[in-house]
């Protein structure tokens, strides 16, 4: 592509008399930087290929902005700027939210954004403000509450509309861009006239509706403070609904869309482990393996898609997302745990192979997303297409006797299942497919393999989803976990290490001047953290040190958790906000509580002070967990199920936690007699523990971070195992067997 000259920096967007001076320099220089690689993703193009329009997002580095930077529309970053320009013009500002990775944000781009005529009409009336809700999700959660109050709905992409103080007045969520598009009475380009009109008619509507939303927003988002912590009846209670509204034929919940985070497996995992009510395991099981089972799980590639659109979890929205397949693989290998079922372990290691291969990047970290569409040999967008086949395509890749095993194994029979193509799923397990093509098992497994390589093959010759390759230290810490626990648990040291690199690359490149950032990209830390940045990556640490016994994780849970402290923590009532002291001044400060795609923040800071007193005993980290509790008990009492990711913490909480110490003798560092004793160990499912592994002078040096092991020693100068419960330990045992008997004594 020839460079741009800078003419194309002088044209404006449509509507706008012209871009400043300063602009076109600063413009210019992002230019030069981003290189002739750089590609403008528009259909606004000049002669020599550069991009007609380019807006303030140019200057951006999140690859959402980005798409948006050469968009018609005159798009100003989330910031003072936009909202002094809008106060010195007296216009309304027009916020969008979306994602990279968002199909639907795509679809109004096209329409609305790309369309000169839209655009025009947004530059010439409004101030236009684009924000990436995975970068600032404190933005996305106020105006989505209120485009909530506002319609009782939400989702992306979200339009809002506010006034030059930040007051939302009007919101929703996609609009076609015409009257009659898509079936729809009201277009975008008329609601835009008369959201006009309304703000023109200076008769109050506006500011009282701002001024009423944003109060809303406020008592929203922040619950309630109880004064005592709620009672054991709130796990039975959470268990009755799922019960009530389990699909008892496809698993998860009645209903479509189906998303994997409706049921919270690892939540149910716990209630059975105490309760041991088989219809409850029944619920995980039939709901992991449908959903492995599924189109919504990527048979070819491993991973799951974001979720299902139907009740059988066959058509999925092709998004992959980096935390939905971290928390299937910690449900899946804590079911695997549980049952001992050899499927769930094969769909964790399938997870990590599709991680390794497509979302880590070179120096450890992990990519956030991938997109739903894909070019078609045709050169258009499609949705899903990179990952459907036609029966065709499967026997010129395969050959037909292969093929036909594959055919019949992956259901590529029948009438299509989305957009003339088939999606590959399983709805018989293998041996009965074995059986009704007269194999083996063994035999139909081998051509299973050798066949997904050959198919996965061909398919990376196919132009690829967008990938979103910004790295947020909140899903890279949830990566970083299912690594480290499955590590742990299959005894795999390439996971541990895995997790260890992406833990210290955070640590190099996201923790600087004390204080964690939320995004980096182009060799650059973003954004503050925000709460869900620190609860997650204090959980990846702990974590990692179980896995690895390095000492420096959990010396560095430790002190961000002093951060969260000193900038989050609520004094007064418990709880964490999800902004810090010292972050920018918004119109409300949210206290989350309720669990989204990701879990709450707060549900897994109060857990980390759990686990955190448990190493320490420092009773302070208890005290601040109970009044985090109080401070959510009215919402715990009333909709348990809403707080799915808090009854975990509730379950540690109400347990008696165990106190897992393995002592070598001084000069066995190495801890290389640990496996047998660790090997009786991992593949109980037994979430209510700390896990120490040390030798004598570690176990006394670092006695302040993992205080139940000090004084423990090396009984006869061999390893030797300790389990202690509420200040009490068994006696020592210097043995896997009596080891293992120590470790079923008291846990169910």
């Amino acid at each position: 592509m020839a460079s741009p000259s800078t003419q194309y920096f002088q044209t404006p967007p449509p509507g706008v008399r012209s871009h400043d001076a300063d602009l076109i320099e600063k413009l210019e220089q992002a230019r030069t930087l981003r290189g002739p690689a750089y590609h403008p993703r528009t259909r606004h193009l000049g002669p020599d290929g550069w991009a007609k329009y380019t807006n303030r997002l140019f200057l951006e580095s999140s690859p959402y902005l980005l798409q948006h930077a050469h968009n018609p529309v005159n798009w100003y970053p989330w910031g003072d700027e936009a909202f002094e320009t809008a106060r010195k013009l007296n216009r309304p500002v027009f916020l969008s939210v979306g994602y990279a990775t968002c199909h639907w944000c795509h679809v109004m781009e096209e329409e609305s954004f790309e369309d000169e005529d839209i655009a025009r009409y947004l530059n010439a009336h409004f101030i236009c403000v684009k924000v990436d809700r995975e970068e600032r999700p404190d933005i996305d959660a106020i105006y989505m509450t209120a485009v909530q109050a506002l319609t009782g709905r939400g989702g992306w992409p979200m339009s809002v509309w506010m006034t030059p103080d930040r007051n939302p007045f009007y919101g929703g969520t996609y609009f076609p861009a015409r009257d009659g598009d898509r079936g729809v009475g009201m277009g975008f380009l008329t609601l835009l006239e008369k959201l006009l009109a309304t703000w023109h008619a200076k008769d109050g509507r506006v500011e009282n509706a701002g001024r009423q939303i944003t109060a809303a927003i406020r008592q929203m988002m922040t619950a309630a403070a109880g004064s005592q912590v709620p009672g054991k009846d709130i796990m039975r209670k959470a268990a009755a609904f799922y019960r009530q509204n389990y699909d008892s034929r496809f698993g998860g919940l009645k209903g479509a869309p189906k998303f994997p985070s409706s049921l919270p497996v690892r939540f149910l995992l716990r209630y059975y482990r105490k309760f041991r009510e088989p219809d409850i395991l029944e619920m995980v099981e039939t709901s992991l393996s449908q959903m492995a089972a599924g189109g919504m799980y990527d048979h070819v590639g491993g991973g799951f898609h974001r979720y299902a659109v139907d009740e059988i979890w066959r058509v999925p929205h092709f998004e992959k997302m980096l935390y939905d397949n971290a928390l299937l693989a910690v449900a899946y290998l804590e079911a695997w745990q549980t049952t001992g079922n050899n499927d769930f372990r094969r769909v964790v290691r399938e997870i990590f192979d599709y991680v390794a291969r497509d979302m880590t990047a070179p120096d450890g970290a992990f990519y956030s997303a991938t997109d739903a569409d894909s070019k078609t040999p045709s050169g258009r967008m499609e949705e899903g297409w990179f990952f459907t086949w036609t029966p065709e395509e499967i026997e010129s890749i395969l050959g037909k006797d292969r093929a036909a095993i594959i055919k019949a194994y992956y259901a590529i029979t029948g009438s299509p299942d989305f957009e003339g193509r088939h999606i590959p799923h399983t709805p018989k397990p293998r041996q009965e497919v074995a059986a009704d093509l007269g194999m083996d098992v063994r035999e139909l497994s081998e051509v299973i393999e050798t066949s997904k390589n050959l198919l996965r093959g061909e398919r990376n010759n196919r132009p690829a989803p967008l990938r979103d390759e910004k790295i947020l230290t909140a899903w890279n810490a949830l990566m970083i976990s299912a690594y480290a626990r499955a590590g742990l648990a299959f005894d795999n040291p390439d996971d541990i290490r895995t997790a260890a690199a992406a833990a210290q690359f955070i640590l190099d490149h996201l923790y600087m001047g004390g204080r964690l950032y939320r995004s980096y990209k182009d060799n650059q830390a973003r954004h503050n953290a925000y709460l869900e940045d620190y609860a997650f990556f204090i959980a990846a640490l702990i974590d990692l040190y179980e896995a690895d016994h390095d000492i420096r994780w959990l010396k560095n849970a430790l002190a961000l958790d002093n951060i969260l402290q000193t900038f989050y923590e609520d004094p007064e009532n418990g709880g964490f906000f999800t902004t810090a002291t010292d972050h920018e001044t918004l119109i409300a400060r949210e206290k989350p509580f309720y669990d989204g795609a990701t879990p709450s923040g707060n549900a897994v800071a109060v857990l980390n002070l759990l686990r955190l007193h448990a190493y320490t005993t420092d009773d302070t980290y208890r005290a601040r967990a109970e009044k985090a509790i109080k401070a959510f008990s009215i919402k715990l009492s009333d909709t348990p199920s809403a707080l799915s990711e808090m009854l975990l913490a509730m379950d540690w909480y109400f347990d008696t936690p165990a106190e897992i110490i393995l002592i070598a003798p001084p000069e066995d560092a190495a801890l290389k007699t640990a496996t047998p004793f660790l090997d009786t160990f991992r593949r109980r499912f037994m979430p209510n523990r700390i896990l120490v592994v040390a030798d004598e002078n570690q176990a006394a040096a670092n006695a302040r971070f993992t205080a139940p092991a000090k004084g423990r020693i090396a009984v006869n100068h061999q390893l030797t195992g300790y389990v202690c419960r509420n200040n009490t330990c068994s006696l020592p045992a210097e043995t896997p067997a009596a080891f293992a008997r120590l470790l079923d004594a008291r846990d169910p």
